[in-house]
């Protein structure tokens, strides 16, 4: 279960949300963790390690049939803290997504609190573990021309650098000859904009977790952006949905907006949705509104060859 004590000033801007809701009118009932993470919990098909450690492993979804089957990729958030979420949290997604044909890849990496996390360790577990879904796929039958890549969070901000990663400076440590593609991302109540995020201080992820994210700033590192934040990577040829609730303080609309707005005046194909009702846990919990809002945008993304 995510370690909500890291959030208290999150917290407050929730009560914040519902202290402003109109005079006569009920507030808005938001799922809270236990809502999701109190259900028993499926699992997955096959652990696949890509790595010698205990967080270099990711977890194969597969649908029943013979397939080929078409592939999600599943970034967990946690604000890139291990100690915060771990993979585990998306196994009702990725169940749900199975159940439907889809098989999928949940991945899991190194937070900045572990050892060998931050920079460049966490960027290169979330790499080796994509690139290895390429090595894995004759055999388990996926089809792997057309991934879609759905993170959560702060794995909003991971999916969306996995799908950039062609576009890495060459010189960049986390830069790679042939990364996998990646055709479309789906970020919920993701984080693009690492700078963005930073300046929000104890509002959001923090900015100490922010710096030991993105490395230093050194002479051959001056921007330390540059290599980290999507906000930073340009325009590729991968779609970007990105879906977020009005009323989820760990990942505001706003923020959202200004990303789609930056990136689609350099020309991305990109596009913001924003749910009402719609906090944080309820975008990847199976059975709401907005998780069928976003299997709607994912199976559509899956079928856009």
């Amino acid at each position: 279960m995510p370690d909500l004590r890291r959030w208290p000033a999150l917290a407050v801007a929730l009560l914040a949300v519902l202290l402003a809701a109109p005079a006569g009118s009920a507030p808005v009932k938001l799922m809270d963790w236990p809502d999701l993470l109190g259900r028993p919990l499926p699992a997955a098909s096959e652990r696949i390690t890509y790595g010698p450690g205990a967080l270099q492993v990711a977890d194969l979804w597969l649908p029943e049939g013979k397939g080929p089957f078409p592939v999600v990729l599943i970034v967990h958030g946690g604000c890139w803290l291990s100690g915060v979420a771990k993979l585990g949290i998306m196994n009702y997604a990725a169940e749900d997504l199975r159940r439907r044909g889809i098989a999928v890849w949940n991945i899991e990496y190194r937070g900045v609190d572990r050892t060998g996390g931050g920079y460049p360790g966490t960027f290169q577990d979330v790499a080796a573990a994509a690139d290895k879904l390429a090595e894995i796929a004759p055999a388990h039958h996926l089809d792997t021309g057309h991934i879609v890549a759905l993170g959560h969070s702060a794995g909003g901000h991971l999916a969306l650098w996995l799908a950039a990663r062609a576009r890495l400076p060459a010189s960049s440590p986390l830069h790679a000859a042939h990364p996998l593609p990646i055709a479309a991302v789906v970020s919920t109540g993701g984080l693009p904009d690492l700078a963005a995020e930073r300046a929000r201080g104890d509002d959001g992820c923090g900015a100490d977790t922010i710096d030991r994210l993105v490395g230093p700033t050194t002479a051959a590192h001056s921007n330390v952006y540059a290599d980290t934040s999507p906000a930073e990577l340009g325009v590729g040829r991968d779609h970007e949905v990105l879906i977020n609730g009005v009323e989820d303080p760990i990942a505001p609309p706003d923020g959202a907006d200004a990303y789609a707005a930056k990136m689609k005046a350099k020309g991305a194909d990109i596009r913001a949705i924003t749910l009402a009702d719609t906090g944080h846990v309820e975008l990847i919990s199976p059975g709401s509104v907005a998780w069928s809002r976003t299997v709607e945008v994912v199976d559509a993304l899956l079928h856009s060859r």
